[in-house]
């Protein structure tokens, strides 16, 4: 009897353990199965995606990525192809034996100018330094005959590569696109051989959008030229030029009634030829019309002139914003400065010589208001005078770069105790640049 009742016992047991293990392999057997479907339905996704989000996926991808993705399905071929994917596109053309970064591939190019040059709206060229890749930028901005950009930029990565060609090549192919295009609103060709005649006929074909125009460094156009522009192109708000284009008619020009207000004004002066530069002086009344017609314009002026150089310049107030000198620059100018632009928002001197800035940065800081950004390379202020000019401007001093070699240690602060002066006056954590070591 005992025997059989714990054969019972066992048997009931048995029968449990075989139930629960037949659970156990119908659970596994339905998760094999939907694991089955579940790497099915991904694999069919890929080829099946909205085409709307590998669209998005494919704007982030460079070029000959993009190219090789293309091939994966006929889908993303489509995609490949819409225009939405060609309005923005930037040629970068290179030569192997004198820049070390990727071009696009001629063949790819080829395919854009036959299949997608009427899509194309915001375009930009990057050319290294070689003849090669100017003309071959040239090139292609002569097939662009069915487009019609919204934007295009000119850009030498290295030296300016557009001024070795000939003159009229270059204007031929760039009129193409002005004559073409009919609603250019942005346009940077700084370092070319764009002349008057061609800005005639950009004035004819977008005056009414063209608004933000960079030409810097652009020898054959004259004052009369840029001032054709200025005349006609009423929407314009931001314009960088050199200062030989410059002049009082510019300036009344940008402060009619038809004009709109100019947001930002870019001037490069800049000298070649030591001692051989004639700089013209702007009349006061001109700035002072500019200023009353946009009161908000950032006025911006690079300086890259020999000290002698500076006689007409900062004579009486003008309503520059931010100040870069890039060369040396003496005392008496940043006295100057600091009694002529009351404006100043931002001020970098990359070098002065061995005579402490204490009284000028002073100055600035009691008339400049709106400082909120400076910086000082090659330069000397002693650490008491650089605390002073710092408590003066306070917090507002937003950027605050000053290599530790320019600040001389004297009898009240050594360059550990600034630091910690310094910082007060900010409210944050300040320390002066270091020079790398290796």
């Amino acid at each position: 009897m005992i025997d059989l009742h714990v054969r019972a016992k066992r048997m009931k047991r048995g029968g449990r353990d075989s139930d629960h293990n037949s659970s156990e392999e119908g659970t596994a057997e339905k998760s094999k199965k939907l694991r089955t479907t579940n790497e099915h339905s991904q694999t069919c996704d890929w080829g099946n995606l909205l085409q709307d989000i590998i669209l998005q996926v494919f704007k982030y991808l460079p070029l000959l990525d993009r190219a090789h993705a293309s091939q994966v399905c006929r889908n993303w071929n489509q995609v490949f192809h819409m225009p939405d994917l060609w309005r923005c596109f930037e040629f970068e053309l290179n030569q192997p034996a004198t820049s070390y970064l990727k071009a696009t591939h001629p063949e790819l190019i080829k395919q854009i100018i036959k299949r997608h040059s009427n899509h194309l709206q915001y375009v930009s060229f990057k050319v290294d330094s070689s003849k090669e890749s100017a003309e071959a930028a040239c090139d292609i901005l002569s097939q662009l005959v069915n487009c019609s950009l919204k934007t295009l930029g000119l850009i030498s990565t290295a030296r300016p590569s557009f001024m070795d060609l000939p003159k009229s090549h270059f204007i031929s192919a760039l009129t193409v696109v002005f004559v073409n295009s009919k609603s250019l609103s942005s346009l940077k060709i700084d370092d070319t051989p764009v002349d008057d005649p061609s800005l005639k006929v950009l004035v004819a074909n977008n005056s009414d959008t063209l608004k933000l125009l960079k030409m810097s460094s652009c020898p054959h156009v004259s004052p009369a030229g840029i001032l054709c522009v200025a005349d006609q192109c009423h929407g314009l708000r931001e314009l960088a030029l050199n200062y030989h284009l410059l002049s009082d008619e510019l300036l009344l020009a940008l402060s009619s009634e038809k004009h709109v207000r100019l947001e930002h004004l870019r001037i490069d002066v800049v000298s070649e030829n030591p001692g051989q530069t004639h700089f013209h002086t702007i009349q006061k009344s001109s700035w002072d019309a500019f200023i009353r017609h946009s009161p908000k314009v950032n006025l911006v002026m690079y300086f890259f002139l020999y000290e002698e150089e500076f006689d007409p310049f900062f004579r009486y107030e003008i309503p520059a914003t931010h100040l870069y000198f890039g060369r040396s620059v003496s005392k008496d100018v940043l006295g100057r400065v600091g009694m002529t632009c009351p404006r100043l928002v931002e001020l970098v001197v990359c070098a002065n010589g061995l005579r402490p800035l204490d009284e000028e940065l002073i100055r600035i800081a009691e008339r400049c208001k709106n400082l909120s950004a400076i910086g000082l390379g090659e330069c000397e202020v002693s650490c008491s005078a650089f605390v002073e000019f710092v408590k003066m401007c306070g917090g507002r001093l937003s950027q605050l770069s000053i290599m530790e070699e320019v600040l001389i240690p004297d009898q009240k602060y050594s360059l550990e105790q600034i630091h910690w002066e310094v910082s007060k006056h900010l409210g944050r954590v300040w320390f002066p640049d270091m020079m790398p070591t290796w």
